[in-house]
């Protein structure tokens, strides 16, 4: 005779006042995250009270297996929706224990910087992240075993069970966002089935990266409930299937202020010229999402045009109407460093 497993909510459980701080950091690809749990006598003040702490580099490629400790620093503290209560999740950067400075995985420290030296420009952005949901056989979700779904059409923005797959981890993940404190601004199913679409922002500075990085890791943990995967690949199927982007949108000051529009073509014209440099920071595989069809330009080519999302730049119709507003550079992959991303957009529309 087979007995029921005892059923326990953890939930309930008293933890006697002690609390249990997940510290999450990017790992050795620089889009797999880690994370692991540090019990606290008390419930952290701020950022500041929570010690530093590490872990073995070499079993995450970050440090070779001869000198294997990395050191991870608090730098934000989310709360945590799995565990409830005074629970946390800390986002960390990873630095050398010896010298304290950033491993080569960690690219928070040069964005802070980049955002330190522009924060009388106040550059706000908010990021529109693309991501598909696959099984484990690593084929979407929604998607028939042996072959393909109908051709895009009626999956963006839709409802049905026939055309709408894995709302119930968007729906958890939504709320997992706010309970926990990242800016999460909305979500929508995307154009290929099993793909979808949230938005985090507007947000300032070095805020955009943080929270950006907890939102995917917030996504990743509520997943793994309904073991589904998730992909930030740029072109998870070949063929006839938009890709999966990044899109950043993006102002400072003087382009939220009347007259605002004059400066954002000037910016638009910066980034112009230096293309190629942030190609190089976008993402990796983007030259098979960028080839100039569903809704991309070519990633050889610079373009920009209102309410144009074939271009490199779209200029929302809004913003043209109201001679002020923001950008959307539709370039970063879908696996882009948000880090990376947003600074080298600051170094090349303020800084430079």
């Amino acid at each position: 005779m087979q007995v029921a497993p005892f059923q326990l909510d953890w939930h309930g459980l008293d933890q006697q006042g002690k609390v249990q701080a997940m510290y999450v950091w990017i790992g050795g690809s620089g889009e797999d995250l880690r994370g692991k749990t540090k019990t606290l006598d008390s419930a952290p003040k701020s950022v500041e009270d929570l010690p530093v702490w590490n872990f073995d580099g070499s079993s995450t490629g970050q440090a070779p297996g001869k000198d294997s400790e990395v050191y991870i620093i608090p730098r934000r503290i989310y709360r945590d929706p799995f565990r409830g209560g005074e629970n946390i999740l800390v986002l960390c950067e990873c630095v050398h224990p010896a010298t304290l400075q950033p491993i080569p995985s960690n690219t928070r420290r040069q964005c802070a910087e980049v955002m330190e030296k522009a924060k009388a420009s106040e550059p706000w952005f908010g990021i529109e992240q693309e991501y598909t949901m696959l099984t484990k056989k690593r084929w979407p979700l929604g998607w028939p075993a042996e072959g393909y779904p109908g051709p895009q059409g009626p999956y963006y923005c839709s409802a049905g069970a026939d055309v709408n797959f894995g709302r119930q981890i968007v729906e958890h993940h939504y709320r997992a966002c706010l309970h926990a404190g990242v800016k999460i601004a909305g979500t929508n199913a995307e154009v290929m089935p099993g793909q979808w679409e949230f938005q985090v922002g507007p947000c300032e500075g070095i805020q955009m990266g943080d929270d950006l990085w907890m939102a995917r890791y917030l996504l990743l943990r509520v997943a793994e409930l309904y073991n589904v995967v998730i992909s930030f690949h740029p072109k998870p199927v070949t063929g006839d299937w938009n890709g999966a982007g990044c899109h950043t949108n993006y102002s400072t000051k003087v382009m939220r202020e009347k007259g605002g529009f004059e400066e954002i073509v000037k910016a638009i014209e910066k980034l112009s010229r230096v293309h190629q440099e942030h190609i190089d920071v976008y993402g990796k595989d983007n030259h098979k999402r960028l080839t100039g069809h569903h809704e991309t330009a070519p990633i050889t080519h610079f373009s920009w045009g209102v309410a144009n999302r074939g271009a490199s730049v779209r200029v929302p119709r809004q913003t043209e109407k109201d001679g002020r507003g923001y950008f959307e550079d539709r370039r970063p992959a879908s696996n882009a460093d948000p880090y990376l991303v947003t600074a080298k957009i600051v170094e090349t529309t303020v800084l430079n």
